[in-house]
């Protein structure tokens, strides 16, 4: 088999390459064998502002500009519903937030998302005791059904193998590789943190943080927006709501754990009030990046070889975009941003 090229993990990385690639009608074959599931995991939620600090995300109004477009037309295709839009309403703790608040906006950046009236309502269950923050064009990506469309379809057209790939049988010819049976152009990784055992990408300085998530239901709850606090409770309908997340950076595992459940329990304990059963629990390991910013671009020796990882909690703003712009700098010599290109580490190991 010869094809243009070989993509390694379908999280949300894999996908948006795998879209960029169709659109082009390059061929490509996907190996997938579901040991990553951090975007099968995830809360999804796409948010401009990182609340926290009430600071503007990183490339936030062009990442939407992509993002959005990009999953509106993978509900075309599947004819399927992913993305659910709200508005998200971040709970003040003090006064101290709300000046916070309004001092954000006077940011240029943030003007087109955060409301400058605050919302005084009581809404029963949630504690808030100096009013809400509204911030506009929010909303969540179902990455769990979205994911699993893409393999279905991938699988219908026996586009996706569901084995293991194993580094070691690569073989390099003058301008492609040889895998096995397969001769591709180029190989493409968005393995998540598994690059970790890539032996020719482990030189990255790729984090993992593991994060888990719980699914509750509480029937005296009843809020249409995404609750920020010390924790976020997203509704997903008939009183279930997501809540999460936990970090934790020395738990390698994807299995969900009993410390976990602790942490939620207890910070949940300070965002609503009502009575809720816990339905399911969840964890998977996110791929970070010290400075917040994906891993992209082609090996240093290997030009047949190239990542597109790390894209940290935020995959479901940043994956269509710097999917993009790796495609086009392959195949239209575009440059890669500056501060996702592997480069930026290339040239520190040669100091």
């Amino acid at each position: 088999m010869k094809v243009d090229y070989i993509i390694v993990g379908l999280g949300l990385a894999g996908l948006a390459f795998a879209e960029e690639l169709i659109a082009a009608k390059k061929t490509f074959i996907v190996f997938e064998d579901d040991s990553q599931t951090s975007s099968l995991v995830a809360g999804g939620v796409y948010n401009p502002v990182i609340l926290k600090r009430f600071t503007p995300v990183w490339n936030a109004k062009e990442q939407l500009s992509i993002a959005l477009p990009f999953y509106e037309k993978l509900e075309k295709k599947f004819n399927t519903k992913f993305d659910e839009k709200f508005v998200t309403k971040k709970a003040f703790k003090s006064t101290e937030d709300q000046n916070n608040w309004f001092e954000a906006l006077d940011k240029p950046k943030l003007i087109d998302y955060l409301d400058p009236t605050l919302d005084t309502k009581n809404y029963p269950g949630v504690l808030a005791d100096f009013a809400f923050g509204n911030v506009h064009k929010t909303g969540r990506i179902d990455t769990k059904k979205l994911v699993e469309s893409y393999r279905d379809y991938l699988e219908n057209e026996k586009l996706i193998h569901f084995t293991q790939f194993q580094h070691q049988h690569i073989l390099f010819n003058e301008n492609t590789i040889q895998y096995k049976d397969i001769e591709a152009g180029k190989i493409v990784f968005a393995e998540g943190f598994g690059i970790t055992l890539n032996p020719y990408f482990n030189y990255l300085p790729l984090n993992e943080a593991k994060g888990e998530l719980l699914i509750i239901h509480a029937p005296d709850l009843s809020i249409d927006f995404l609750l920020k606090s010390t924790l976020f409770v997203l509704p997903l309908g008939n009183h279930h709501y997501k809540v999460g997340a936990t970090f934790n950076w020395t738990d390698k595992t994807s299995n969900p754990s009993e410390e976990g459940k602790e942490e939620l329990v207890e910070k949940l304990k300070k965002v609503i009030n009502v009575p809720y059963t816990i339905i399911e629990q969840t964890a998977g390991i996110r791929p970070t990046v010290a400075g917040r910013r994906p891993l992209v671009g082609v090996h240093p020796e290997y030009p047949q070889l190239v990542v597109l990882n790390g894209l940290g909690t935020r995959g479901v703003m940043i994956a269509p975009t710097v999917a993009k712009n790796l495609y086009h700098h392959l195949e239209h010599q575009q440059e890669l941003d500056k501060e996702i290109d592997i480069i930026r580490f290339v040239k520190r190991k040669k100091k």
